[in-house]
């Protein structure tokens, strides 16, 4: 996570007049951005279902918002998404929450719980395929910044996935500013898995309290 996305998330007050039903924790605010625009896309009202899509200023701090919103706090469905990288932060986390133990990928699922197979933007980016992403690229008028990154010589020889990848996450607010404008110029039959499937989950809070 970059310092801006970084200082944005610690920003964000989660308990704040939030009295949601479910919870997806994700580590940033481009997690969130893409989230919601992607829940948008789909027709669904994330406030009316009492959907909150929490940023938590990075994985090391999962713990304190499971306390906050897990079985010791309010106790509300919740979901997560985070990059593979950081998968093993939010495995200690939901177990020290007392929400298992030695848990595998299988049960972070069953939880809720999604991995990006590298991060959200590679997810977004392979999703979308090189060429589209470059035509959002270019509509925000950054296609020549991109082109200045790719004569660079440590990412000359990089595939263009990773070039792309690179440009997100540089630039100060770009990453933050490109999760919502890729996820609207998604196909929505090409929806990555892990973005599907923890809106899914967080969608059956509401199933559940009207089956109640």
């Amino acid at each position: 996570m970059d310092v801006d996305e970084n200082a944005a998330a610690h920003a964000y007050p989660p308990a704040a007049g939030v009295d949601p039903r479910a919870v997806v924790l994700v580590e940033g605010i481009s997690d969130q951005y893409a989230l919601e625009a992607l829940a948008a896309r789909r027709g669904r009202n994330l406030d009316a279902e009492g959907v909150s899509v929490v940023p938590t200023g990075g994985a090391q701090a999962i713990v304190r918002f499971l306390n906050l919103f897990g079985p010791q706090g309010r106790n509300v469905r919740l979901a997560g998404l985070c990059d593979a990288g950081e998968e093993g932060e939010f495995r200690r986390g939901l177990e020290r929450a007392g929400l298992g133990s030695r848990l595998t990928r299988v049960d972070l699922e069953r939880l809720g719980f999604y991995v990006c197979v590298a991060d959200l933007e590679d997810e977004l980016i392979r999703a979308l395929g090189a060429a589209s992403v470059e035509q959002v690229v270019d509509a925000q008028g950054e296609l020549g910044s991109f082109r200045t990154l790719q004569k660079q010589p440590a990412w000359r020889g990089r595939t263009i996935e990773q070039q792309l990848r690179r440009f997100m996450g540089s630039g100060g607010s770009r990453k933050i500013r490109y999760a919502r404008l890729l996820v609207e110029a998604l196909d929505l039959t090409q929806v990555p898995r892990p973005l599907h499937l923890v809106l899914v989950h967080a969608e059956n809070a509401q199933d559940e309290e009207q089956a109640n």
